[in-house]
C-alpha cells in the first residue's frame, strides 16, 4: 500500500477549496507487472464502492465540485496540473499516480502529454458538478459537510484515506 502525500490549500481568489480536508496524492500505485492501468484503476475504484467512472483527461480550465470528492487516475502520459486554484500549487503526474480531491478544490490541467489520460469516478451517493464561479454560502456549507467517503478509492475501507479524511475533519469514526 502506498501512503499518499497531503496537501492543504486554503481558498484561493474565488476558487474555496475544502476548509479542513487534505488533498491525497498516491505516486504510482501499480507494480510493473500492471500492463492496462486504465483498467486497473476502474477496477481498483469499483471494487472499492466508488461510482461514475470515466476516462478522459482534465480540464484546462480552473473548475472544482461542491456535490462530490473525486478520484483521478493517471492511467498514461504525464501532465502539469494547478491544483487548488489560482494561488495554488502545480503537481507534476505521470502514468501510476493517483489524487483525489475533496469538494471545492480547484483544478485544471497547465500542460499534458499527447497520451494523457485520466480515470475519474466519486464516492458512492456522490455527483460533480462543474463549477467555475465563487462558491455561494450555501455551497460552502455543502463542501464542508459532505461526508468522508467510506472506503479509500485504491485500497477499500482500510486504505488511509478514510482514517486520514476522518482525523482532518475530527469525526470519531
Amino acid at each position: 500500500m502506498t501512503n499518499p502525500e497531503m496537501h492543504f490549500f486554503p481558498a484561493s481568489e474565488w476558487v474555496p477549496n475544502h476548509p479542513f480536508l487534505p488533498v491525497l496524492v498516491y505516486r504510482q500505485v501499480f507494480d510493473a507487472a500492471e500492463r492496462d492501468r486504465a483498467h486497473g484503476f476502474e477496477r481498483r475504484f469499483s471494487d472499492a464502492g466508488w461510482q461514475g467512472l470515466w476516462r478522459n483527461g482534465v480540464f484546462s480550465y480552473q473548475h472544482y465540485h461542491v456535490g462530490a470528492h473525486e478520484v483521478l487516475g493517471i492511467a498514461e502520459g504525464k501532465a502539469e496540473l494547478l491544483i487548488g486554484g489560482p494561488d495554488g500549487a502545480t503537481l507534476e503526474v505521470r502514468a501510476g499516480d493517483c489524487l483525489v480531491l475533496p469538494a471545492g478544490t480547484g483544478h485544471m490541467r497547465i500542460s499534458a502529454s499527447d497520451d494523457f489520460l485520466v480515470v475519474g469516478g466519486y464516492p458512492q451517493g456522490q455527483h460533480a458538478d462543474i463549477e467555475t464561479a465563487a462558491a455561494t454560502p450555501g455551497e460552502l456549507k455543502i463542501i464542508a459537510s459532505l461526508p468522508v467517503p467510506h472506503s479509500d478509492p485504491l485500497y477499500g475501507a482500510a486504505g488511509p484515506l478514510v482514517s486520514l479524511w476522518k482525523e482532518a475533519s475530527g469525526s470519531p469514526d
